[in-house]
């Protein structure tokens, strides 16, 4: 922060300096004193939640909402944006190309990037398989390998004695990874940015979270929060189950997976809900004041392109 301020202080007064995605002040108590450190040397913050650009205005920050970057997504998958927020995939090509019988249960399983959080979670997803395996007849779990070394490899050696049919799929690739969001009933994921995906796929999930212990120590004194999920979050609602700390467990998280399966109404809860998320993650609505237009999103209002306008308008 001392050298944010020497860089405020002798910076050019000829170039400005903007700052993509808010630091996420809303979470924490005291966060929004961040917000007031960092107007020293910042002239204009791109926000991706709804809430977010009014308060950073308060404090003295000049704001614009641009939009979830996860949006960006239903372009590049399906080469134009329909009328609404919303990728589809194609499951059965999923299923032809890695082998999985018509009548095999597909669960996506998200343990993670990064290393830690992997080797932490992924023993706890495969006990869950082990439970949910007891339940379901046939079980196919596709897990999602981030594109990172360390992960690969620890992902391909844990899952030689995993209780249940096993696909690796390799990050990287969009396409592949909203097939098989097609192809599966359900997902499990570690809380992070994938929480958005799965709802831009309309896939109920179930959302887990371990840390060490200081860390959900930290977390439960600090966060203001009761969620963890973005959806959650920006809803205000506990529309996705939350199985976090030490209520993370293999039989917790199988008998809210084993509802989620069979449950329609939660499951359309779920569904229904991904829509009204994504109306308030919706730049061009923001842009408009009009919460129910149906017209198609203009490619004007991506959230990069609403970015590099505001760039380029200042």
């Amino acid at each position: 922060m001392l050298f944010a301020a020497r860089y405020g202080q002798h910076r050019l007064s000829s170039s400005q300096h903007f700052h993509y995605i808010a630091p996420s002040f809303w979470a924490w108590k005291g966060g929004e004193a961040r917000l007031r450190g960092l107007s020293e040397f910042v002239d204009h913050v791109f926000c991706i939640l709804p809430f977010e650009a009014e308060v950073c205005k308060s404090n003295g920050l000049a704001a614009t909402f641009v939009g979830h970057p996860t949006l960006e997504d239903v372009l590049e998958i399906n080469q134009c944006i329909n009328k609404e927020w919303k990728v589809q995939g194609d499951g059965e090509e999923f299923r032809k190309t890695f082998g999985i019988s018509s009548g095999s249960t597909v669960i996506s399983v998200l343990p993670g990037s990064r290393l830690q959080e992997v080797t932490r979670m992924l023993s706890i997803f495969s006990c869950t398989m082990k439970l949910l395996k007891d339940a379901v007849s046939e079980l196919t779990a596709v897990i999602h390998v981030a594109p990172n070394k360390h992960v690969e490899e620890y992902i391909s050696n844990a899952v030689s004695d995993w209780p249940v049919s096993v696909i690796l799929v390799p990050g990287g690739s969009p396409c592949t990874k909203y097939n098989s969001f097609s192809a599966s009933r359900v997902a499990l994921c570690t809380s992070g940015t994938v929480a958005v995906e799965l709802q831009l796929a309309r896939l109920p999930c179930v959302v887990a979270y371990r840390a060490h212990l200081l860390t959900e120590w930290f977390i439960r004194y600090k966060a203001k929060i009761p969620y963890m999920s973005l959806p959650n979050i920006v809803l205000d609602s506990a529309i996705i189950p939350e199985a976090l700390f030490e209520a993370c467990t293999p039989s917790q998280l199988a008998t809210l997976l084993v509802d989620l399966m069979h449950n329609e109404n939660l499951r359309q809860k779920q569904i229904s809900a991904a829509g009204k998320f994504f109306d308030l993650l919706d730049p061009l609505k923001s842009v408009s004041g009009n919460s129910s237009h149906k017209e198609p999103v203009l490619v004007e209002y991506t959230p990069s392109m609403m970015a590099a306008s505001a760039v380029l308008n200042s």
